[in-house]
């Protein structure tokens, strides 16, 4: 069990008492108690369980700040002792360190507590335990080559300092990343390559639909719904593939696709200082030289998300923050640091990254077969990968489809398609080449597990636009 709240209370108020000669003390704590497995050919490859808590200790006085990350055992005698150790030895470190001329800390006491899941309920008992995943997962997958990534469990995110400001973050959540895989399928037709003798052969390709179950509470009529798209979709990946000319098609984007290309525009699209250096993908729509649709509706909203809505250094965040209303621009996200420099007000961390990113869905039903008829002659994205920009001062994008992607032709699918490679604006397509947004928001949390579990998301249904650029 990773650690409890009334834990970190008590080694926070120890370790953040005030001391003489130090301004401030200040304590993070990042822990998970994690199940991880991992899948092949539908059979389990690898199912282990991680305990981690790691702590950052600082202590400030003027503008000099001495910090040090601290592994914790999770034996509250043993731990307290450790960071009172250190704490002292960091106080002895201040004299020599010079001072730091952008140090900035909150001013404002602000304690919050969020003890429960994203849809405010307890917990307990709401994602189902290592080894039923498994029973579940097995037996869903029979008979196909399923390949996945499970990761479960409590994380928690904690602050406190010395002058009593405590917040304290625990969520219970779980990612099922997964695909199933089609060896050796038909290539498009007249496509060939060379035998080891010389002589060519029909070209086949390895294919895959790639899926993804996230929440904070497992239902089994969803995930069953998720999985039969999912074999679905690998039924008709069996059939020759199109190579298709380039051009502009009608085109639904599947959440996941279009979460690529969230992800991506968040990467300096509502930072201030990105919009202040002239570098932010979405300076035109700031400017209000371009608007999206008026359906279009983007937020930053932790509050429905897995994110904390503290930083580590005790800074809180609001639970929402609107980006994009009604297709224009409703601001920017504004770190600490930002808002002192630019004399804006603070509503973000100091990487001014959307940890919860969310697009509100629309009013376009998302039943397959109506998705089918809406598109009627075009193409069906699954996914995206690969994306980056093309001309980043016009949010302009480039990327490859990938996995689950198909010709749609009298609202019927025909074929996979061959991966192609898109160069569009997201303004344009969530602008006038908009048809409609889907009723049905996907919660897509972060699959990246480097350290620790990451705690970032997005949150988005699909898109149906009138014409999506494919060049080559």
């Amino acid at each position: 069990m990773t650690i409890d709240r009334d834990t970190f209370e008590t080694l926070a108020a120890a370790v953040c008492a005030p001391q003489a000669g130090v301004d401030r003390v200040l304590l993070s704590l990042a822990a998970e108690a994690s199940d991880f497995i991992r899948f092949t050919r539908a059979r389990i490859r690898q199912m282990t369980h991680v305990e981690q808590r790691q702590a950052r200790l600082s202590v400030v006085r003027g503008r000099r700040r001495a910090n040090v990350d601290v592994t914790l055992t999770g034996r509250p005698d043993e731990d307290r002792a450790t960071l009172l150790g250190w704490r002292g030895r960091l106080v002895a470190l201040l004299p020599q360190l010079p001072e730091d001329p952008h140090l900035r800390l909150p001013e404002a006491i602000r304690n919050t507590v969020r003890d429960r899941d994203a849809s405010g309920t307890p917990p307990s008992g709401a994602i189902p335990p290592a080894a039923a995943v498994v029973d579940r997962v097995l037996a869903a997958a029979a008979g196909s080559d399923f390949v996945g990534f499970h990761a479960a469990g409590p994380v928690v995110r904690a602050f406190a300092d010395s002058r009593g400001q405590r917040n304290w973050h625990r969520v219970d959540s779980f990612s099922l990343d997964f695909s199933l895989h089609l060896d050796g399928a038909p290539a498009a037709a007249g496509g060939l390559a060379a035998t080891a003798g010389g002589d060519t052969a029909p070209r086949r390709l390895d294919r895959a639909v790639k899926a993804h179950y996230a929440g904070t509470h497992w239902q089994d009529d969803v995930f069953a719904a998720r999985m039969a798209e999912a074999h679905a979709a690998a039924e008709k990946l069996a059939r020759p593939a199109l190579a298709l000319p380039p051009g502009a098609y009608r085109t639904w984007l599947a959440p996941e696709a279009l979460a690529e290309m969230l992800g991506t525009l968040a990467w300096g699209g509502f930072s201030t200082r990105a919009r202040h250096t002239g570098t932010s993908p979405l300076g035109q729509l700031a400017r209000g030289s371009v608007t999206m649709a008026a359906d279009v509706h983007l937020a930053e909203d932790t509050a429905a998300g897995i994110a904390p809505c503290f930083t580590g250094d005790g800074d809180v965040t609001p639970d929402r923050v609107a980006l994009v209303t009604a297709g224009r621009d409703a601001g920017p996200l504004v770190s600490p640091r930002s808002a002192a420099e630019y004399g804006l007000t603070a509503n973000a961390g100091d990487g001014e990254t959307p940890q919860a990113l969310s697009l509100a869905p629309g009013r376009l039903a998302s039943d397959p077969a109506a998705l089918l008829a809406a598109i009627d002659d075009g193409l069906w994205i699954g996914n995206l990968w690969y994306l980056n920009y093309s001309d980043r001062n016009a949010c302009r994008m480039t990327g490859m489809t990938r996995f689950a992607c198909f010709r749609v032709q009298g609202g019927q699918i025909v074929a996979p398609i061959e991966p192609m490679r898109f160069d569009d604006a997201l303004p344009r397509l969530l602008g006038p080449a908009l048809v409609g947004l889907g009723d049905d928001a996907r919660f897509m949390p972060s699959t990246d597990t480097w350290g620790s579990r990451h705690l970032q998301s997005i949150r988005t249904p699909g898109a149906l636009v009138q014409d999506l650029r494919l060049t080559l």
